[in-house]
């Protein structure tokens, strides 16, 4: 599984690179030859998708490290540091190509801005289709190997997707006539990332801080313990996040009058059960409480 993950993570990375690194010198060229402000920003959103991609394979190069004597619970949540770094990223992005867009509308001087090419409206198109292929494509591979890094990078190719839709309507308008929608545009496109950035950071936040699962993983937790023979209730269930891994803690119910051997047992069935159905289960330690009369 383990195995899987790595392959799985390292080819979606290395096919996001190529098509970023590809996508960045079209859209630059297009912006520069079109006189267009908002493809030039949309241009610098993909070349922070080539970097943020890198981060994205060191984080989870990193992450699948084996447990060591200074990291006895493993190394997880080192590709939750990776999302966070890519989140700092887009923000930083998203804020530059923002300043530079509003300082152009408060100048309001708005004759003389260049009105963009017909280019631009061309790689406007290829930018959304390509990103948004992009993104379905990482999404998916994302959820089958539960990684929170390369999720964060699916959301990196829709939020680009949305800034060249932002590009598209702002180019298209100032070749009608309104040359301030070009800056707009990027203004929209800065607003995209900022969102994406967020939501990012939060994401990653949440499973740095030991957050709970969710209340469908832990209902399931509980019933798979409860289905296993021996056990007569559960008492406690305490669950928290560490990366993309989940560690659990539960408290079972058995008859008092079972000896040691046999409540061990009960408590092997259930650590043993919800391993196998729960794979993103790193960690359980059960412990057995006596059944009062």
């Amino acid at each position: 599984m383990e195995q899987e993950f790595e392959k799985t993570a390292m080819r979606v990375s290395t096919v996001s690179i190529i098509a970023n690194f590809v996508l960045t010198v079209f859209k630059l060229a297009a912006g520069v030859i079109a006189h267009s402000g908002a493809m030039i920003s949309d241009a610098i959103h993909s070349a922070s998708d080539v970097f943020s991609t890198i981060v994205v394979i060191i984080g989870i190069r990193i992450s699948r490290k084996a447990s060591d004597k200074d990291h006895p619970y493993g190394h997880e949540r080192l590709e939750c540091v990776a999302a966070i770094v890519l989140a700092t990223i887009l923000a930083f992005t998203g804020l530059g190509i923002g300043y530079k867009a509003l300082g152009q509308i408060a100048g309001g001087d708005y004759a003389h801005l260049e009105v963009p090419g017909r280019l631009a409206l061309v790689a406007a198109v290829v930018s959304i289709l390509v990103k948004e292929a992009m993104y379905q494509y990482t999404k998916i591979c994302a959820r089958r190997i539960d990684s929170s890094a390369l999720m964060a990078d699916a959301w990196h190719h829709r939020s680009d997707a949305l800034s060249s839709v932002g590009a598209l309507i702002g180019i298209g308008g100032a070749r009608l006539g309104f040359p301030i929608l070009d800056p707009a545009a990027s203004v929209v496109i800065c607003i995209f990332i900022e969102k994406a950035a967020y939501e990012i950071f939060m994401d990653a936040v949440d499973k740095m801080v030991d957050k709970a699962c969710d209340e469908e993983t832990e209902r399931g937790l509980t019933e798979c313990a409860l289905n296993q023979e021996g056990v007569l209730g559960v008492d406690l269930l305490h669950t928290r996040v560490f990366g993309s891994k989940i560690y659990v803690d539960i408290e079972i119910r058995a008859d008092g009058d079972k000896t040691l051997r046999q409540a061990h047992a009960i408590a092997e069935r259930v650590h043993d059960s919800i391993e196998k159905t729960f794979p993103r289960v790193k960690h359980i330690m059960v412990h057995v409480n006596p059944e009062n009369p």
